[in-house]
């Protein structure tokens, strides 16, 4: 943020305020992570905040600090509406456009209040009073780390806080392994061990809880693994029968799609996820290297994120958007083949 940004900001915080924050619909680590921190944050400086989640999220994030208190929009929506009508500000995090909320898109576009977004993905929409966007950071929660640091608070991040901060970063960054993980990261996640994020246990709570059923799926998953060496490319596909015989629980193929990039040559990878209440496939795309698979999502799949992590989605039946796939990419014969 810019000086004249955190004198905004500044002013706004200086007043009590009643605050929604607001993560993406299908919440990750760093969209839950950041959400949770910032509330407890606003919470100590004397604000009324709720943190209000479009829809359900897994598992494997419910353990972290103040998630007993956040507002399903889906299933509490009454309480959730009623929240958002009488709150003074708005936090959106970790996405950068009111699209991204799902049936909150309508109450958030209706609201007459100051929003602030904090965010690091790609080409923001110009809805926010302050507008917190950098595509350079690891994540959005060690934004978050900064915009507690731009107002000079820093040692008011709690145990609880530094929790949440620290598992965003970790599962945005694949473990500190993405090229986004910089210096500076690897500084912000000291200081957040320092303030009692305890990292062993972190990692244990997200990556080392998974059910039996969600590795039996992992196995369909990778059985079902298409590897094309002339495109340096591999992708899975799961159809929601595959998902139903297995027991399918919200974040269960989380991280499936990284599988792909394990192998020796790949840079790009794929999962296509059938949802058949939704009526859609979606699309988890990731890449090593220069390939940008935010590019390839917005020009073929209705999405978008970053450069080397996107999202996508096909509103055709599985084979033909797989069909559709392995004709577009013959177009990117030579890109991958650099």
């Amino acid at each position: 943020m810019n000086s004249a940004d955190i004198t905004t900001v500044k002013s706004i915080l200086s007043q009590p305020q009643k605050i929604a924050i607001i993560p993406h619909k299908n919440p990750d680590g760093d969209a839950m992570g950041s959400c949770l921190a910032l509330d407890a944050f606003l919470k100590g400086m004397g604000h009324s905040t709720q943190v209000i989640a479009p829809n359900d999220y897994p598992k494997f994030l419910k353990w972290m600090p103040g998630n007993d208190f956040v507002l399903n929009f889906e299933k509490e929506n009454r309480q959730a509406k009623s929240f958002l009508e009488e709150a003074t500000l708005i936090f959106t995090l970790d996405f950068n456009d009111l699209s991204r909320v799902g049936q909150m898109q309508t109450v958030l576009e209706d609201s007459t209040v100051d929003f602030i977004m904090i965010d690091h993905h790609q080409q923001p929409s110009d809805y926010a009073k302050v507008t917190y966007s950098d595509v350079t950071m690891s994540s959005t929660c060690e934004m978050v780390y900064n915009f507690i640091d731009f107002l000079g608070a820093t040692e008011s991040i709690t145990k609880a806080i530094a929790t949440n901060l620290y598992t965003g970063i970790m599962t945005d960054t694949g473990s500190f392994k993405y090229r986004s993980t910089s210096s500076k990261t690897h500084r912000v996640v000291a200081e957040l061990i320092d303030k009692g994020a305890e990292n062993m246990e972190i990692h244990r709570q997200v990556f080392d809880t998974n059910s039996p059923s969600r590795l039996h799926l992992l196995g369909v998953a990778l059985s079902n693994m298409v590897i094309l060496p002339e495109y340096k490319t591999a992708y899975i596909t799961l159809t929601q029968e595959e998902l139903d015989a297995n027991g399918f629980k919200k974040g269960d193929t989380e991280g499936f799609v990284n599988y792909g990039l394990t192998l020796e040559d790949i840079i790009f990878a794929l999962i296509f996820i059938e949802n058949k209440e939704e009526g859609i496939i979606k699309i988890s795309l990731r890449s090593i290297g220069d390939f940008s698979v935010n590019a390839f999502a917005r020009e073929h799949f209705n999405g978008g994120g970053h450069d080397n992590a996107a999202g996508g989605r096909s509103d055709v039946s599985m084979e033909e958007t797989v069909a559709r796939f392995n004709e577009i990419l013959k177009t990117y014969k030579s890109q991958l083949n650099k």
